[in-house]
């Protein structure tokens, strides 16, 4: 797909409305982002900043508070204003808390792209008697973490006529609803959840001008991560998905982000309700490498 000229940038109307009037005096538009310190949440953040310049207002649990100001000096270095609150975002509160502080902040009508990135699932299985069983609160903390926290901003947005005209609101799906590893089936749980969330969004908020979607990609280097594996599990990481990836490599971070600054354009509008698939085919070798080792 070829880069948006943001040059040419013009805001389609709702159904049955009129476009609005273009302003010179019109506020500046913002992106809510949630989990910005790091990894995805951070690279979109930035991307977005620099393209189509949107300002940024981020929530982040304040694990890596070091990057999440090495981002907002980066953010202030494009000329964007940005905010980053530090509060658990995964919670009905918090996402009231957190709105009221956006609308206090950027104003109504100022939210042009809304990305869901919090990170929070737990790993481990239904059945065991270890360490690793699914139990009751942290089966509900991954559901809030991951799929119910979407439904919770986007209501406290829309009560609070936080959305910009023709505003994208954005999940992020992994492929783990195509293929499954042994100790993720609560991920993947979550996250059929999320997609049923997205899709029924889409409906409603569909005849305001408004659009929701999920992009779905496969495994980036992350600083979570780098945390959890050792440099020699990452090379053999990297060494699988390059085996099973038509391209030969992994996906990049950088390549992710930049295909938000497309999603928020005007060429994206026609997607609602979608699961965008922006996996680069990592799934597609996986039964020949098993029955052709």
């Amino acid at each position: 797909m070829a880069p948006y000229d943001w040059n040419t940038m013009h805001v389609p109307p709702a159904a049955g409305g009129s476009p609005p009037a273009a302003s010179e005096g019109a506020p500046p538009a913002w992106a809510l982002i949630l989990g910005v310190s790091s990894g995805t949440g951070a690279a979109i953040a930035e991307a977005v900043a620099r393209k189509p310049g949107l300002n940024v207002f981020g929530v982040h649990r304040g694990r890596y508070v070091d990057t999440a100001r090495e981002l907002e000096a980066r953010v202030r270095g494009l000329g964007r204003d940005v905010h980053l609150r530090q509060a658990d975002a995964s919670t009905p509160e918090a996402a009231e808390a957190g709105a009221d502080a956006l609308l206090q902040h950027a104003g109504p009508r100022s939210v042009k792209l809304f990305v869901h990135a919090i990170a929070g699932a737990s790993v481990g299985h239904f059945l065991s008697d270890g360490p690793d069983r699914l139990h009751p609160r942290r089966i509900q903390r991954t559901f809030d973490c991951m799929a119910h926290s979407f439904v919770y901003w986007a209501q406290a947005l829309v009560q609070r006529d936080l959305l910009a005209p023709d505003a994208r609101l954005l999940g992020l799906q992994n492929p783990l609803d195509e293929t499954h590893l042994n100790n993720t089936g609560l991920i993947s749980a979550a996250k059929a959840a999320l997609e049923m969330y997205v899709q029924h969004l889409a409906i409603e908020l569909g005849p305001k001008g408004h659009r929701v979607n999920l992009l779905k990609f496969g495994t980036v280097m992350t600083p979570a991560l780098r945390h959890v594996y050792s440099p020699e599990a990452l090379a053999l990481l990297e060494a699988r998905h390059a085996a099973m990836t038509p391209a030969g490599r992994m996906g990049t971070l950088d390549e992710v982000a930049r295909f938000v600054t497309v999603l928020v354009g005007d060429d994206a509008a026609w997607f609602n309700g979608a699961t965008i698939d922006f996996t680069g085919g990592m799934t597609l070798r996986l039964l020949d490498l098993v029955l052709n080792p």
